[in-house]
């Protein structure tokens, strides 16, 4: 039998040797709890590492917590992999976890074209996987695996919202749209354009682009010669920056709007003056303002983490925990554990109560509309936007 190691410090010697003195066995529950192995996967490395990264953090805080809790029945280990936001790399490290019979759940990606690259995969391997950053509908409405679970919200409500935002609340009346031509960008494409059309707005350009596509003038060359109040992207981050800042160079008079795919740090630091009065819109609301937020936050914080939680950081946490919740219930059976998660119903996390539908889909009606604001992503309605102090560049243009 291969025998285990434990690190003890000095400190713990000789406080254990105080301990054992008096007849006590400091170390005896901790070291005989069996270990359960939990994947998380992310983009840790590429244009969306930033949200990755805060989700990894997230995850890790999580079970930092649990493995301090004394009432827990297991030890939690993480196996820690990176997808870089790419499907074929998402699939491999979707095999890796999936194979390794110790890992007994994952919670599992940022981006929707990894999320959806791997649903299989889990399937096959019966590992229950839940996601916690991707939007794209189909991950949890195109089939009907027991084991895929997603604790944030669809793209479908979060177009709704933005349309209605731009159409009703604002008063565009025109857009131009630019994709990325993956999954991700083709269905927020048509889901933006619907809602649109439905509140009255009209689109007068669709134009698909490459993912990772470096030069983006001939695209905002056709949309320029549009005219539209709004030139609307749907991507991810690296993308949208470089629209962004470009649509500036060729002098594209129209307000920026985004998806959740840009709403990250990195947009507002590497577009830098550009970024000011882009619009875009996440599931949920602002971390601080979850009703576990602020404790949320302040863990995060005394944990040391360097980089931020970023938008979807409370979703891998919550996401952990549901996870180690449904182990703690049924004990570590891939099966069962997938079946116990599906039926999850009304349970309170720090990002309100969770509910899955018959499909393993969370429930998230409420969508956050965020400004870019001297470098930082502001709640609308806390924005000097809102208030009048400030108008948006479409605003302006629109005068002209």
């Amino acid at each position: 039998m291969k025998a285990t190691r434990v690190h003890v410090s000095r400190r713990q010697l000789l406080a254990g040797g105080a301990t054992l003195a008096l007849g006590l066995h400091p170390l005896r529950g901790w070291a005989q709890k069996p270990t359960v192995k939990l994947a998380f996967i992310g983009p840790l490395t590429g244009g969306t590492a930033s949200n990755g990264l805060g989700g990894r953090n997230s995850f890790q805080l999580a079970l930092r917590e649990r493995n301090a809790d004394p009432k827990a029945k297991y030890r939690y280990e993480a196996e820690i992999l990176d997808d870089e936001c790419k499907p074929t790399v998402a699939v491999q490290a979707a095999l890796k976890a999936s194979s390794d019979p110790a890992i007994i759940a994952g919670v599992t990606h940022y981006c929707s074209v990894t999320a959806i690259a791997t649903v299989d995969t889990y399937h096959k391997a019966g590992m229950p996987a839940m996601v916690w950053g991707a939007v794209l509908p189909e991950i949890t409405y195109s089939h009907q695996h027991v084991e895929i679970t997603r604790v944030n919200g669809t793209m479908i409500n979060q177009n709704n919202v933005a349309a209605d935002f731009a159409v009703k609340t604002l008063g565009f009346k025109t857009f131009a749209l630019i994709h990325d031509t993956t999954d991700y960008g083709r269905a927020h494409a048509k889901w933006f354009s619907e809602f649109v059309e439905k509140a009255g707005g009209k689109i007068l350009s669709t134009q698909g682009t490459a993912k990772d596509q470096k030069d983006y003038a001939a695209e905002l060359t056709r949309a320029k010669a549009d005219k539209p109040e709004v030139l609307w992207y749907g991507g991810l981050t690296p993308d949208g920056v470089r629209v962004r800042v470009q649509m500036e160079k060729l002098g594209v008079r129209a307000q920026f709007q985004g998806t959740s795919g840009i709403k990250s740090d990195t947009f507002n630091e590497t577009a830098g003056p550009s970024a000011e009065g882009t619009l875009a819109f996440v599931e949920g609301a602002p971390t601080e303002k979850l009703p576990g937020g602020k404790q949320f936050l302040a863990a995060y914080a005394k944990a040391g983490f360097q980089e931020p939680s970023e938008a979807y950081g409370p979703f891998a946490y919550v996401a952990a925990n549901l996870v180690m919740d449904a182990i703690e219930a049924v004990g570590p059976d891939r099966a069962k554990v997938a079946a116990r998660l599906k039926r999850t119903k009304q349970q309170d996390t720090i990002i309100g109560p969770v509910e899955f539908d018959e499909h393993g889909q969370n429930t998230v009606p409420l969508i956050s509309k965020y400004v870019s604001q001297d470098g930082k992503w502001v709640l609308w309605e806390d924005s000097e936007y809102a208030s009048g102090k400030r108008t948006l560049p479409g605003l302006k243009y629109k005068k002209m």
